[in-house]
């Protein structure tokens, strides 16, 4: 019998996990790579991504309504596409995505303590894997919590950032005579895709949710709704205070707004948002990354040892603690910033392959408009090659040893022994 897992999460709780992945994750580390990248044109950075992720999550949705199983794009590829493509999502997912989790969980260790940054994010990531054993409630309310005390915090920076002092003059920097082309624009929001792309928590916890068919579409769109709105008011409020080019130098932008903005008060508050923040992100992450990693096990593209659903908890614990124990590897060695790049270079191939499958729906099944897989898969594309050198070359390489390992155990099952 196939191992299942218990479906438990309801519609409130399915928007949240989306919404501490997204938040904790744009707001506190890919804005000031963005700006940095590009600049005056963050603006229409933001746009684009929120554009990106728009088809994405509509495509998203539209699959997980018709698989409402763990995986997400990995499940979707497989039936719609193939094997090869839904098992090239996969693995794009689980190594860009725990690379994630290991910048999470680093950015939680900086803002507490600086100078114990790993072993802080060490222990974050052990006591959020033992969390997510318990099950997935206790899960869900860890990260309802999280994201009420983060949005309160994002309030009080904008508050501070639109209606406190004057802005002080930006620094002489080249960021601001460098970033006047259409180009920089596309690498920004291919940098802040990876802020958008939480809302995959969604789909990838298919098989735990309530009514998918109704849930996972609606939750979704709530998710990056809100997030989108969360965004274009921090932007503003951070634009306004530091300028593109303070914003893209900032190591701590939220704090510095704040601080220039005359509100210094609040620099201890918004770092311990920050640090909440990052723990939201990095349980959400957590629970994605395994759950992709089940459905993989599952199939046998992984290994078969991790196919397993604890009897009491109904949980996947094999592949909680397999990516628990990744994480925690890659927190010893990780460079945070890179691996913004990295993950959205390997989560807008994942994307690609979404909309490509649904591209294939018909009406009966629930097909969103043409417009909207063709643009998202383009785009995708686009975005994911705009990406700075070393995230393209990294992300091409993860590719293509994925697809050499692909191919070794296709070649080991077709063989006698196997």
């Amino acid at each position: 019998m196939v191992p299942e897992l218990a479906r438990r999460l309801g519609t409130a709780d399915a928007v949240v996990v989306g919404l501490s992945a997204m938040i904790g994750a744009g707001v506190f580390a890919a804005f000031a790579p963005a700006a940095s990248a590009a600049g005056r044109w963050l603006p229409a950075a933001l746009a684009l991504a929120a554009v990106v992720a728009f088809c994405n999550a509509t495509s998203s949705a539209r699959l997980a309504a018709l698989y409402p199983d763990s995986g997400g794009t990995y499940v979707y590829g497989r039936r719609r596409l193939g094997p090869f493509w839904g098992y090239l999502a996969g693995w794009g997912f689980v190594v860009g995505k725990t690379a994630s989790c290991a910048a999470m969980a680093l950015t939680f260790g900086a803002y507490v303590a600086p100078d114990l940054a790993r072993p802080l994010a060490v222990g974050a990531v052990v006591a959020l894997t033992v969390l997510n054993l318990f099950g997935v409630q206790r899960s869900a309310l860890a990260a309802r919590l999280i994201v009420a005390f983060v949005l309160a915090v994002l309030a009080a920076v904008v508050a501070a950032g639109l209606l406190g002092g004057p802005a002080p003059s930006a620094p002489s920097a080249p960021l601001l005579a460098q970033a006047v082309t259409p180009w920089d624009a596309l690498q920004g929001a291919g940098l802040l895709f990876f802020a958008f792309a939480g809302y995959a928590r969604i789909a990838t916890l298919g098989e735990e949710v309530r009514d998918p068919r109704r849930t996972i579409p609606l939750a979704i769109l709530l998710a990056l709704g809100v997030t989108f709105v969360v965004y274009v008011l921090v932007a503003l409020a951070t634009l306004r205070v530091l300028g593109p080019a303070r914003l893209g130098l900032s190591q701590a932008p939220l704090v510095d707004t704040v601080t220039w903005a005359g509100a210094a008060w609040l620099a201890p508050v918004v770092k311990a948002g920050a640090a909440v923040a990052a723990l939201g992100a990095l349980l959400a992450l957590i629970l994605g990354v395994s759950r992709t990693t089940f459905a993989m096990a599952r199939e046998r593209d992984l290994p078969s040892l991790l196919d397993a659903v604890h009897p009491v908890r109904q949980v996947p614990y094999r592949a909680e603690l397999a990516v628990g124990v990744a994480v925690v590897a890659l927190v010893l060695v990780a460079d945070l910033r890179g691996a913004i790049g990295f993950s959205s270079f390997g989560v807008l191939v994942y994307y690609a392959v979404a909309n490509a499958c649904a591209f294939t729906l018909t009406s009966q099944e629930g097909a969103p408009p043409r417009a909207v897989p063709v643009v998202g898969l383009l785009l995708c594309v686009v975005l994911a090659f705009t990406l700075p050198v070393p995230s393209v070359v990294a992300g091409l390489a993860v590719f293509a040893v994925g697809a050499v390992v692909w191919a070794l155990r296709r070649r080991r099952r077709g063989s006698p022994a196997a």
